[in-house]
This record gives C-alpha cells, structure tokens and sequence, in this order.
C-alpha cells in the first residue's frame, strides 16, 4: 500500500475500507450475528458508520470486536499504525510510533500494544520434529573445574537436556551462559 492512500489520511476512506474488508459479503451484526436486518443510519444525529441491527435492536460500527473498538484515536491513524508496524521490517517501538504517527507516547504505547496483541497466535506454535511437543529439562552435576566447592549449585556443572515426545529422542547439552 502506498502511504498516500486515503485510509491513511480520511477517516471516512478509512471505514469505508474496513467495511469492504470486514464485511465483503454484507453487513452483519456482532451482536447477533443478523445479516437481514442491519441498515445504515444517516443524518446528522448519526456518527458516521453507525448501523441498527432490526433483530437485536443494538446499534454498532465496523470497529464492534475489533482491536480498534471503544478508542478515541481516527480510524485514519489505526490504519497507518497498522501498515507501519506490519510492513516494518525489524519491527517498530512505541516510540518510533509515536513520532512517525503524530500522537502522544501515551496514545502509541496503546495502539502497539493492541496491534502486536492481534498479530500474535492465539496459541504457541510447537516445535520439535513435524511441530510435536519438546520437553527440557536442566540439572546440576559434578564440580566446573576450577571453582571452588561452597553451598549450593554455584560450583557445579550446568546440563540442559531436550526431548521430543514424539521420536523419544534426547539431546543433552553443557551451555556455556546458563540462563
């Protein structure tokens, strides 16, 4: 996307986007989940976007269930965040944010934290062979040469021991920076 874009700048291109997106095969309620019913409502006592659903009789936006719900900052500048913080190629902090988008730290600190909260997986994802689960485990053994004997596991020497459940392979190993 170019950064010129609309979206990026008219709150109305910007929402217009998102339903496009969001709602490519109709609206539909979040509410509900009514798809029959659901009408734009127009006029002047109306903010811009706001739908009624005729089944549940509740009123909401493109933004209902999303990470942009129930936020004061344009619908424009989550777009741009979004875009920044996705195409940025080693990533993006609060306050590069914050700078690049023209709003308080304050304001970025949240917005990243939404942005990188939806960007995650619901789960981590497994690894080990074909993503199966990988138990580690650590002990103490012996003496490090060199150290000398006191309480505790100070002295001794550090193993860190892998196995994949599923092949029943182990691996053990004698890092040299415990953590």
């Amino acid at each position: 996307m170019n950064l010129s874009d609309p979206i990026f700048h008219d709150d109305n291109a910007a929402r217009s986007y998102m339903e496009a997106q969001r709602w490519a095969d109709g609206v539909v309620c979040p509410h509900c989940g009514g798809v029959e019913k659901c009408k734009r409502l127009e006029g002047a006592k109306h903010r811009p976007g706001l739908f009624q659903c005729g089944d549940c009789r509740k009123q909401f936006t493109v933004t209902v269930g999303t990470i942009f719900e129930r936020s004061k900052v344009s619908l424009s500048k989550w777009m741009l965040a979004t875009h920044l913080m996705a195409s940025s190629k080693k990533g993006m902090s609060a306050h590069q944010l914050h700078r690049s988008i023209g709003v308080t730290y304050k304001t970025a600190w949240f917005m990243w934290h939404r942005i990188r909260e939806a960007m995650s997986g619901d789960a981590p994802a497994g690894f080990g062979s074909g993503g199966g689960v990988v138990e580690v485990d650590e002990t103490f053994i012996g003496r490090e040469p060199g150290k000398e004997v006191k309480r505790g596991v100070g002295h001794k020497m550090k193993v860190l021991t892998l196995v994949d459940r599923t092949t029943g392979k182990a691996e053990s190993v004698r890092p040299s920076v415990y953590l």
